[in-house]
């Protein structure tokens, strides 16, 4: 009856359009007076312990860092480094669009951020060249998922934080993927243009057109440098790291490239704050939520479901996969990895897989969500850019869903993928 009360209230609430932090949050105090698993005042202390993590502090600074390379130039110059590596290739816009993602994600962390930056700029040029629009709008809607892969991310702070991983291990681990699936999504494009004739830029490759716009983006360039460098060698920790992202893009978008003005930053500030302050509000109940979870038995009664389905760690993977897959579709990334990364993490563990490994397979699942609608950020982003029918984009985007969902079971039954970098430096 418990279980009937806080599910059936928490689904009802999300049904209506309640927001997801109050839906928790009321569901939670729902249960407690029909059956007073815990006090309120431990849930508010769990809340309040959910949020003042230190390392938590990192999210902000990497969002707010990511609005600011956009703003900033660094965007422009890294799509200008992508096209002469790229350009000249069959289907060369779409694979330097799928480069300058991965190179926008080592600096934003961000998925909806990376659409937005590098699609504003490169689906208009691939329109131009004669690329089918939903095609170009599919590609940088899933190219764009690159920023929560290519660390540092946000959903592996998220993730370190809830499950007490180290956050610096999870950011060596995810080059692996984020290579892969980089790779993955050239060769779809690659087929797709070879088949409809999308040529290259007709620009051929030259090493001194490729260092001069390399050259420019050099600061662009060190500032990943600089923030994982940090992070790896113990310099600062990842809070630190992202703080000084956003100095760094300050410095170098105002007074070295000279595109980033004080009133676009006080702007940018406002306009990332309700998304940040709900983020928070998501964090807070749902950290709390664990602990009710542990408290009613939840956990280990779906650990004790999957295990009994089958121990073995592919099937196992398997209905993981399949549970992520839906997750994502109705809930944010945010919530959906403090609310299932506790339940699922020892299932994977006592069958002998790594927490950085899941969590790479956590962030490769809930990446792909961002183009699986209902709830599908990326989608979102690249509809209102180009004011196309969200479902048109889909359908195009299909072949690039596929090569991500081969990344992502490569990803869960290669542990080399993810755990062969950080192995080798440790």
């Amino acid at each position: 009856m418990a279980y009937a009360i806080f599910f059936g209230s928490m689904f009802l609430m999300l049904l209506i359009g309640v927001p997801i932090g109050i839906a928790l949050a009321g569901s939670m105090v729902l249960l407690i007076f029909h059956t007073p698993v815990t006090s309120m005042t431990f849930i508010s202390q769990a809340m309040y312990t959910g949020v003042g993590s230190f390392t938590l502090l990192a999210l902000p600074f990497f969002i707010i860092a990511g609005s600011i390379m956009d703003t900033g130039g660094i965007s422009k110059r890294l799509i200008r480094v992508a096209n002469a590596v790229l350009g000249n290739t069959t289907g060369g816009l779409g694979m330097a669009t799928i480069l300058a993602c991965m190179f926008f994600g080592a600096i934003s962390g961000s998925a909806p951020a990376t659409v937005a930056a590098i699609g504003g700029i490169m689906i208009p040029q691939m329109v131009r060249a004669g690329y089918d629009k939903y095609y170009a709008a599919g590609l940088c809607a899933v190219a764009g998922g690159l920023g929560i892969i290519v660390p540092p991310s946000y959903p592996l702070v998220v993730y370190g934080c809830t499950n007490n991983v180290s956050i610096s291990d999870l950011f060596l681990a995810g080059w692996g993927p984020a290579v892969l699936v980089g790779g993955l999504l050239m060769v779809v494009n690659y087929i797709y243009a070879k088949k409809h004739g999308y040529e290259g830029t007709g620009v051929k490759f030259s090493m001194k057109n490729f260092l001069k716009e390399l050259w420019n983006a050099k600061l662009a360039f060190l500032m990943p440098v600089i923030i994982l460098g940090g992070i790896y060698s113990g310099i600062f920790t990842a809070t630190e790291a992202a703080v000084v992202a956003v100095v760094y893009g300050i410095i170098v978008g105002k007074f070295i490239y000279k595109e980033l003005d004080f009133k676009a930053l006080w702007e940018m500030y406002k306009s990332n704050i309700p998304f940040l302050g709900g983020m928070m509000f998501v964090f807070a109940p749902a950290a709390s939520l664990g602990a009710v979870f542990s408290m009613m038995g939840v956990t280990k009664a779906i650990q004790a479901t999957i295990l009994s389905v089958s121990s073995n760690i592919y099937i196992v993977m398997i209905i993981i996969f399949i549970l992520l897959l839906i997750v994502g579709m109705f809930v944010q990334t945010t919530p959906a990895i403090v609310i299932f990364s506790p339940i699922l993490l020892p299932v994977v563990t006592a069958l002998g897989m790594d927490p950085v490994q899941f969590g790479l397979v956590m962030d490769l699942s809930l990446s792909i969500a961002f183009v699986t609608p209902p709830v599908a950020v990326n989608l979102f982003v690249a509809t209102s850019m180009t004011g196309l029918d969200m479902l048109v984009i889909v359908k195009r985007a299909i072949p690039f869903l596929i090569a991500m969902l081969i990344a992502m079971f490569v990803v869960g039954y290669v542990p080399g993928v993810s755990m062969g970098l950080l192995n080798l430096f440790k």
